[in-house]
């Protein structure tokens, strides 16, 4: 196994390279010195150790596509690390084991009947230990909805009932790994960032809809933090003057129109009975006229919201995901018409993907996370 060391060297343009190749890899020399903009005699330098070290390696033989000819192209070696992701919610956790890349190898969940912190580390313990088996793990990461301000502690997690746990530290005792704590859709936005839909581009806007309302930004090739982040400000983003009203007391914000809880809530009082969201999307497809009016409205708003991360953040693609994600294929038509109604005409075209909001997909950006912290991590 590469030496945990090795990903932290002394100087900045070899940790460039290295983590040139990680991200886009396989690279042949020659665009790897383009991208960077090295002379080859400085790339061979630079690539030397980290060749003689098992860093990098060299690929089968390929055409370059820059010179046509023959090359091998340089690459990392997925499988030299493991890394465990765990993502908590106020009723499971859910984990995945993954390679240097992301790649999802392995997952398990587990229920949270107790919130205690310290219950809570020994499930995220045994999941990390059934994950990994008798694999070497290099790092863990934990992602939940709350605020995390060092990646160490949780100053607050609403859904587990959590302020200030000193939680990263109790984890590194009970499992003996480097442990990372993130907010869960800062993960997401990281995974998304490094091996998913903004792989190769220089900017990303992430919109998650589910439980609750979050967003992420990529500008430049490196994702925006901020220490609020984490603090599900995008959540009371005015959408609809005449919408419903939130916890907070907004009229019409983005948790008010786009949060499961509240659509399921409103239809349960309009209907007089409990609602899914499964079957309020089912109802609004069959045309029931308050399920419709709800969904409708849902999705306009969505549209509104994607406009004004477009127009303020101009992102090459914005990234529509989490458990509500339906709402995209409820009323496309509605959606497209929202999102042009408060776009200028004169724009370029808009480049909106989906991906499904599964547990998998969270518990992957805590783990990427966690291999952030080991590639980057200062010597």
């Amino acid at each position: 196994m590469t030496d945990v060391a090795s990903w932290a060297p002394s100087g900045g343009s070899t940790r460039d390279v290295a983590l040139e190749v990680l991200l886009q890899g396989p690279l042949s020399r020659t665009e790897l010195a383009r991208r960077l903009d090295l002379s080859q005699a400085s790339l061979s330098r630079l690539t030397k150790p980290l060749l003689e070290s098992g860093m990098l390696v060299e690929t089968e033989p390929a055409r370059d596509p820059a010179t046509g000819r023959p090359a091998r192209p340089l690459d990392v070696v997925p499988a030299s690390h493991r890394f465990v992701g765990v993502k908590l919610t106020g009723d499971a956790a859910h984990a995945v084991l993954v390679d240097l890349r992301g790649t999802v190898l392995a997952d398990a969940s587990a229920a949270l009947d107790d919130h205690d912190p310290a219950r809570v580390i020994d499930t995220v313990s045994t999941l990390a230990r059934t994950l990994a088996g008798d694999t070497a793990v290099t790092g863990l990461g934990v992602a939940l909805g709350g605020h995390s301000p060092d990646h160490r502690s949780v100053r607050t997690a609403p859904f587990l009932g959590w302020d200030d746990v000193a939680f990263a530290s109790q984890v590194e005792q009970s499992t003996g790994l480097p442990t990372v704590v993130e907010n869960d859709v800062v993960a997401l936005t990281a995974a998304e960032h490094w091996f998913g839909a903004g792989r190769g581009l220089r900017s990303l806007a992430v919109l998650t809809v589910g439980a609750g309302v979050g967003y992420g930004l990529v500008q430049h090739g490196r994702q925006v933090t901020h220490r609020d982040l984490g603090l599900g400000l995008v959540g009371h983003y005015p959408l609809d003057p005449n919408g419903a009203v939130c916890f907070e007391g907004h009229r019409g914000c983005a948790t008010a129109m786009l949060t499961i809880p509240s659509l399921t809530g409103q239809a349960g009082v309009a209907l007089g009975r409990p609602v899914t969201f499964a079957e309020l999307l089912a109802l609004a497809r069959a045309s029931e006229p308050v399920a419709q009016r709800l969904v409708r409205e849902s999705v306009n708003a969505l549209g509104r919201l994607v406009a004004a991360v477009a127009n303020l953040t101009m992102p090459d693609r914005v990234l529509i995901t989490g458990e509500g994600v339906a709402l995209v294929d409820a009323d496309p038509a509605v959606l497209r018409r929202a999102i042009a109604r408060d776009r200028d005409p004169r724009t370029s075209p808009l480049d909106v993907v989906t991906r499904p909001g599964d547990f998998a997909q969270w518990a992957r950006g805590a783990a990427v996370v966690a291999i952030q912290d080991f590639v980057l991590r200062a010597p």
